[in-house]
């Protein structure tokens, strides 16, 4: 399973890539593994305010609807619309195709918080 070095990561299972004053952020591999075949995705609207640890939107799959949790709080200035179209694409390219949202933080602590690869890595295998 790949846990890109690149990323920051959440307790909930979203990734976080820095980019200048913005963060993108998306859902990981694991967390699609779990959820199984993606065949509905819900986010924000450009203009929105998401809330750390607070819904910013939902995944559904097959199997369930899970809440996509955000990871920071900040104001929304750009979504993936062809993830939208697409949303086999959170399993098919969870870190490349299926970025989510485009947030400017309105906390830069709340960033620097996120857990490493290897903190991710260590959380989800239990060790």
């Amino acid at each position: 399973m790949s846990i890109p070095n690149t990323l920051l990561y959440s307790n909930e299972h979203e990734w976080v890539k820095k980019e200048g004053d913005t963060v993108t952020i998306g859902i990981t591999e694991h967390a699609q593994s779990e959820l199984g075949d993606i065949v509905f995705i819900e986010l924000p609207e450009v203009g929105d305010t998401i809330q750390v640890d607070e819904p910013f939107g939902s995944a559904e799959s097959v199997k369930t609807v899970s809440e996509l949790y955000a990871p920071i709080t900040g104001k929304v200035v750009d979504v993936n619309q062809e993830l939208i179209d697409n949303p086999e694409y959170v399993n098919e390219s969870p870190y490349e195709k299926a970025w989510m949202i485009v947030v400017e933080p309105s906390d830069q602590n709340q960033v620097e918080a996120l857990m490493s690869a290897d903190e991710y890595d260590q959380m989800i295998h239990g060790e």
